[in-house]
């Protein structure tokens, strides 16, 4: 990969397939931390949508923490059991990178609004290419070094159903909108929203060119999916959908996921032949 001194880049037969943004520059409001934008198939189409008008704080493919003991790594505001809305508050966290340990090994610290450093993480990621599809390899390690209980949740565990989003989280571009969501046991659509799966995969159609593009998500075992196409297209495996995480002093919570990028529309037999496959997420 290519080292701007911010950002990563890997390029992959001539096309670049991936730019991760380590040191952004954004609003305070939009909770900074690193992103994965634009993310391209081999043949060169986006798959990632960045800063939409509707939630500023979408960036590509992103590490998030949606609520973290009344702090809001996510961005945006934050949901209030009592008042039943979003209300902005002085509390919209941080993700910095510090140092790289290795190529694709970095080191981070999420600090609360106020500066309080509250989670070491060590972040590792890897990519392979094959054929017409490649892969990221995402894990990360959180360690709390804020001296009390660290609590994870999501607008879910305070009050709105099905708001589960937590983890690593994609936003898909405008033209993935109605796109189509497969996933294990014959299932598929928004009704997959809070649901267990080993995986879930997001077929979206481009526009300008007559092409096609298909996401393959795996995520770890007991992770429920946050994903939607109707209102836009976003994939989330949620660590803390509906049930809150607690991770005492010093602990640490470790986390793995992959994301398989295809070249065209593959139907449910070939991406189930291909999970079938695939070894499961690691770095």
């Amino acid at each position: 990969m290519k080292d701007t001194g911010s950002e990563l880049i890997h390029q992959a037969g001539g096309v670049e397939i991936l730019r991760y943004v380590y040191r952004p520059e954004m609003p305070v409001r939009e909770s900074p931390k690193p992103y994965f934008h634009p993310l391209r198939t081999l043949a060169g189409d986006v798959v990632t949508g960045y800063r939409p008008h509707d939630h500023r704080w979408h960036k590509g493919l992103q590490m998030t923490a949606s609520h973290l003991s009344g702090q809001n790594f996510w961005g945006g505001g934050s949901y209030d059991r009592e008042q039943a809305r979003y209300v902005q508050r002085a509390n919209n966290g941080s993700m910095r990178h510090e140092e790289w340990l290795a190529p694709g090994e970095e080191r981070l610290t999420w600090q609360t609004q106020a500066g309080e450093p509250w989670v070491e993480e060590i972040r590792r990621f890897r990519v392979t290419v094959e054929g017409t599809w490649w892969r990221l390899d995402f894990a990360t390690s959180l360690r709390n070094i804020r001296g009390e209980d660290l609590v994870f949740g999501s607008p879910a565990t305070h009050g709105r159903p099905l708001a589960g989003y937590t983890g690593l989280f994609w936003r898909g571009p405008r033209d993935f909108t109605g796109g189509a969501i497969v996933s294990s046991g014959g299932r598929g659509g928004e009704e997959m929203m809070g649901q267990e799966a080993p995986w879930l995969a997001y077929t979206g159609k481009h526009d300008e060119v007559d092409r096609a593009s298909t996401l393959i998500f795996l995520g770890a075992p007991g992770q429920r999916w946050f994903c939607r196409n109707a209102w836009f297209a976003a994939v989330n495996p949620s660590f803390a959908f509906d049930e809150e995480v607690r991770l005492p002093p010093g602990a640490t919570l470790g986390l793995a996921y992959a994301l398989v990028v295809a070249d065209g529309a593959w139907d449910r037999e070939r991406i189930e032949e291909h999970v079938s496959r695939a070894a499961p997420p690691d770095v």
